[in-house]
């Protein structure tokens, strides 16, 4: 029987072996596939989105001073690079590769983009895999550790819960899960949570009534003063400085929260310090 916990294995089988499961009509899901990049592309190049909701399904989940700045137009200061467009391309196309993959494996995908509502939220889930609400995701080799460990629950910067909830929520669904691959090396996994599964051991992190939090948030985000930064310092190694928390690090907000913060060019990535008592030996880069 076809469900999500064999997904990833059919997905596996079918790219070693090029064997399309009984049943499926490989034409039609290469066409199905080819389809929805076109109109992925003419929405990217052809069309002006103008979505003027500050709260949606897509961001509730996000911590409540990220909410408090959206909601009240705070300057971001940075704009989006070049490159990140061209991540944020690269990760649709990628999702819809795995939904391809998914559908020539022969599993059934169902729901793609159906808009759902609760509370005066609005958003469009990604799709049903096997009956089961499901947001599809390319993701860091970082980030991938917490789908395929299950810890996503303990470290949720973007709100992915919250987002999923919503979704599973309109729909009259406690499980919700998520396919997602690593971008870098192309492996795939699926987490699979149930908010009723009071054995599970992140029940207490997900169990929480989404409507309740939606309608804190509303309240929360006409308050004239901002609630607290979504994350404290915490130590750069052991040199004696501290740096923001990936969840701040990310944000385009981070000048604003921060302003005495300053970015510098490491190897691995940006790094952006808000107390240095010992200067870093790397390049200092403009945080705007």
């Amino acid at each position: 029987m076809k469900n999500t916990y064999n997904l990833v294995s059919d997905i596996y089988s079918l790219v070693s072996t090029k064997e399309v499961a009984e049943g499926v009509d490989i034409e039609s899901c290469i066409e199905l596939f080819g389809e929805n990049v076109k109109d992925l592309m003419r929405k990217e190049f052809t069309e002006v989105r103008d979505d003027s909701r500050k709260l949606r399904m897509s961001n509730i989940g996000r911590d409540e001073r990220f909410l408090w700045n959206v909601y009240n137009d705070v300057d971001k200061g940075e704009d989006l690079t070049p490159n990140t467009y061209v991540k944020f391309l690269y990760g649709h196309l990628i999702e819809e590769l795995l939904l391809f993959l998914t559908r020539a494996a022969g599993h059934k995908v169902t729901d793609e983009q159906k808009k759902c509502e609760v509370n005066g939220i609005k958003g469009s889930m990604d799709c049903r895999i096997d009956g089961i609400v499901t947001d599809v995701k390319s993701t860091s080799t970082y980030g991938f550790k917490k789908f395929k460990e299950g810890t996503l629950a303990y470290d949720d910067p973007f709100g992915y819960i919250g987002q999923i909830k919503g979704y599973a929520h309109s729909e009259g669904e406690t499980k919700f899960g998520w396919l997602a691959m690593d971008k870098q090396n192309g492996h795939l996994t699926y987490l699979l949570y149930d908010s009723e599964d009071t054995q599970a051991p992140v029940y207490d992190l997900i169990s929480y009534d989404i409507e309740e939090r939606i309608e804190r948030i509303k309240k929360l985000v006409e308050q004239e003063e901002p609630p607290e930064v979504c994350y404290k310092p915490i130590a750069d190694g052991k040199s004696g400085n501290q740096k923001l928390a990936i969840g701040c690090s990310y944000c385009s907000y981070k000048k604003q929260c921060w302003p005495a913060v300053r970015g510098f060019a490491y190897s691995s990535g940006p790094r952006y310090l808000v107390e240095v008592f010992n200067e870093p030996k790397v390049q200092e880069i403009e945080v705007s």
